[in-house]
């Protein structure tokens, strides 16, 4: 495990140098969509800035809540600290962010989701390059096979081989990033999200099985139940433009473009 990088003087968090790298590669990823469809180039990088900022604070909050408990004597420092950073918590509050920020562009349109697909999965792929090299304790449970890691010099160690789950996470989610990317223009507007959905759920609720995560209720984690939930409003999602229009297929349908010319 590699929670850290020396450089001289310098030293840098694993974690920290994934987490940039994932918001450049799904920038960049944005980028090129915008490119495609017609909008400003420049869109990326204030999309990047947006999703950043609520991300990390939507984060920051959602890992407050889960442990209420053990911050409440001071939630206002806990809010500051740099540790404990939870997904469902950054994707809530990243999607905000990036909603106002669309709402201003005049951009609040199903196309916006659709772009954010391929590169929602594509980050998320990245960062848990960064948990797996951090050893931050989101690997998976006892585990003897072949394939099998400890993390003894993780920043939650454990001498115990487990599953690296985050191996997986990542191997999954980018494989999904490349499939959405390729499906980026076979769909009506909004159904390559609904796809991530299911996707992303299932990854999610797929892989919480051998994590060290607790029960909640009937044998599932909390991230399951959030997992069934976003499978849920992907299922019906496609479902109901399904129903409307009788296909999913774009067909003849021009992708969105953006009458002014690009900057």
């Amino acid at each position: 495990m590699y929670p850290e990088i020396n450089l001289g003087p310098l030293t840098l968090q694993t974690f920290g140098l994934m987490f940039a790298l994932a918001f450049l590669a799904a920038g960049a990823l944005i980028a090129r969509r915008l490119k495609e469809i017609g909008r400003p180039v420049d869109w990326a990088y204030e999309m990047g800035f947006a999703a950043l900022v609520g991300g990390v604070v939507g984060s920051r909050v959602y890992f407050l809540v889960q442990n209420y408990d053990s911050v409440k004597d001071d939630p206002l420092g806990n809010l500051f600290s740099g540790a404990g950073l939870v997904w469902y918590g950054g994707v809530i509050g990243g999607a905000l962010t990036v909603l106002l920020w669309a709402w201003y562009r005049d951009f609040l349109r199903l196309a916006l989701l659709d772009l954010a697909a391929p590169a929602l999965a594509l980050g998320y792929a990245i960062g848990r390059v960064g948990c797996q090299l951090s050893g931050d304790g989101d690997y998976g449970k006892a585990w003897d096979g072949p394939w099998a890691m400890a993390y003894p010099d993780g920043t939650v160690p454990t001498d115990q081989t487990v599953h690296p789950t985050p191996i997986y996470e990542t191997l999954a989610m980018g494989l999904g990033a490349w499939v959405l990317w390729q499906l980026r223009d076979r769909f009506r507007a909004g159904v390559l999200f609904a796809i991530y959905l299911l996707y992303a759920g299932a990854e999610r609720f797929l892989v919480e099985f051998i994590r060290r995560n607790d029960d909640l209720v009937l044998g599932l984690t909390m991230a399951q139940l959030e997992s069934l939930g976003i499978m849920l409003a992907g299922a019906v999602w496609v479902y109901a433009v399904r129903r409307r229009h009788g296909t999913l297929s774009r067909g003849g349908i021009p992708a969105v473009a953006d009458p002014r010319p690009a900057a």
